[in-house]
């Protein structure tokens, strides 16, 4: 049996870039096949690589998943710990290709920022324009997608911060959050939807089960507080209802017909504050979620990455709460 330093020398005699990027691309697919569709290699090839680094590192890396062969439980505890440094080797040679890319000599700065649906259209617009100003040559991608998917690749690595929910405690692990404010859930429509005179008066939820719903997806924060919401009040989510995580398409079908999207405040913020939609008279309180900055605590410092957590500080104190719509009075005869 090899000793440590026998090991060591051999990790790093024979270690490759190859077999790094596998490991990443198993533990994040959690399947053998996804894995090698994401390599653009064979499964026998992925299957092949990871052997070849067990044998390297001389113990098991990856746990297999008793459903089948290409399905994978997770990762050992080695695994786990070679993942972590495996992510920043490929991340700090991700980060020297495009510091030397440039013809002109000039280091290209890139952030990558992640943002639930339900956030990005209150905060992000304005904090990225912002920081446009200050740093006009940024390369800036912005991905959407549910919260756990996103806390997913901030913690992998592939996003630099992520603007959204506080999650499982279990699930926070390596992860900061900042609060940035709270919102809760409201319901909206179009203007000329035969409710909207209950946008001005009183409405019942009753009332609202009647018309098609928009909700978010299963699992969800924004769907488990509406189901929790409904079911206080001894109601159930219709089963018709229409799911989407996607907040154009619920916007473009509430402009267009009766439904009614059940929604966190700020993906219908600019909506209502024009008037393009209204949205009812019903107390949700209880159903404030927080909102917030998150980073990967490891993180090396960022100017950049700073510069960003600070105007979407900015943004979220002046978004404010909506005034509630006014009620409509009768004029006396």
């Amino acid at each position: 049996m090899k000793n440590p330093t026998e090991l060591r020398q051999d990790f790093l005699r024979n270690v490759q870039l190859r077999h790094l990027r596998c490991l990443v691309a198993v533990a994040q697919e959690r399947h053998l096949a996804r894995a090698a569709g994401r390599l653009a290699l064979s499964q026998p090839a992925v299957s092949k690589t990871l052997s070849e680094l067990e044998s390297i590192v001389g113990t098991r890396l990856v746990e297999r998943s008793k459903a089948g062969r290409r399905g994978v439980q997770g990762l050992t505890p080695a695994g786990e710990q070679l993942l972590t440094h495996a992510l920043r080797v490929l991340e700090a040679l991700d980060a020297s290709a495009q510091a030397v890319a440039p013809a002109s000599g000039e280091r290209v700065e890139r952030l990558r920022i992640g943002a639930l649906p339900s956030v990005a259209p209150a905060l992000l617009p304005a904090a990225l324009a912002r920081l446009r100003d200050g740093w006009p040559s940024v390369q800036i991608t912005v991905k959407s997608a549910a919260n756990a998917v996103l806390l997913d690749e901030l913690r992998a690595g592939e996003l630099d911060l992520v603007v959204g929910r506080m999650s499982d405690p279990r699930l926070m692990g390596g992860l900061s959050f900042e609060l940035l404010h709270t919102e809760p859930l409201v319901f909206a429509m179009r203007a000329g939807h035969p409710l909207a005179l209950a946008a001005l008066k009183a409405a019942t939820v009753q009332a609202v089960l009647a018309y098609p719903l928009v909700v978010y997806g299963e699992g969800t924060i924004p769907r488990h507080n509406t189901e929790s919401f409904l079911s206080a009040r001894g109601l159930v989510l219709p089963t018709n209802a229409l799911q989407t995580l996607d907040v154009a398409v619920a916007r473009a079908l509430v402009a267009v017909s009766d439904a009614v999207w059940i929604t966190p405040l700020g993906a219908a913020r600019g909506e209502l504050s024009d008037g393009r939609l209204v949205r009812l008279r019903i107390d949700t309180a209880g159903t404030e979620e927080p909102v917030g900055l998150l980073q990967r605590s490891d993180a090396e410092p960022s100017a950049l990455r700073g510069a960003m957590a600070a105007l979407l500080r900015e943004a979220a104190k002046q978004q404010g709460a909506l005034p509630p719509p006014k009620r409509k009075t009768r004029s006396r005869p």
